[in-house]
């Protein structure tokens, strides 16, 4: 059965939630944290896009001071690209890694607790349960299409974002392919 749009993207905060544990687990410099890194700037950067494209323009159209939310949701995107970006050329025993890790994991941790406890039940009493079934489908397809590296000077609303994701996705699983990356 297909989500909607809130199932998708809690699955996904889920899933970006086993990773920091994974790599929690592992004694500070060890080279799976890399790897896992790689794992979780994948998931976060498709994930973000995603929402931008589709979750933001909802929460805009059917919240009540939805601006607002997006805007401040936007924002929390823009401070953990910015920390993905500077992870994106480190090693796991580079001293900078651990204190950016744990500011990417507390920053990525309190806007999931935002929009599950906040934004998330707001949506939900005010689209009905079409909407938000199509708004899953355009989520999913949006993620296959959606960059998987940072691009912290991308733009982050429509219609731009929707125009260069999709070129900018591309570029960046040929790269992926060509190195390896994301690969288990």
């Amino acid at each position: 059965m297909e989500k909607d749009i809130i199932a998708e993207l809690t699955s996904d905060h889920r899933e970006v939630e086993q990773i920091f544990g994974r790599m929690t687990a592992l004694p500070s410099g060890h080279p799976d944290r890399k790897r896992l890194m790689e794992e979780v700037t994948i998931e976060l950067v498709r994930h973000s896009v995603a929402e931008e494209e589709y979750l933001y323009p909802a929460v805009r159209e059917h919240i009540n001071g939805g601006d607002a939310l997006a805007d401040k949701e936007i924002a929390d995107h823009a401070r953990v690209e910015e920390t993905l970006k500077e992870l994106e050329g480190r090693d796991a025993d580079d001293p900078r890694f651990d204190q950016l890790f744990l500011a990417l994991k507390t920053e990525v941790t309190s806007h999931v607790q935002d929009e599950e406890g906040n934004l998330f039940p707001k949506l939900m009493a005010t689209c009905s349960q079409e909407a938000l079934d199509s708004l899953g489908n355009k989520i999913r397809t949006a993620k296959k299409m959606a960059p998987t590296r940072p691009h912290p000077a991308a733009p982050d609303k429509p219609p731009a974002n929707k125009l260069l994701a999709p070129g900018a996705g591309l570029v960046d699983r040929v790269r992926d392919f060509v190195t390896g990356r994301g690969k288990s």
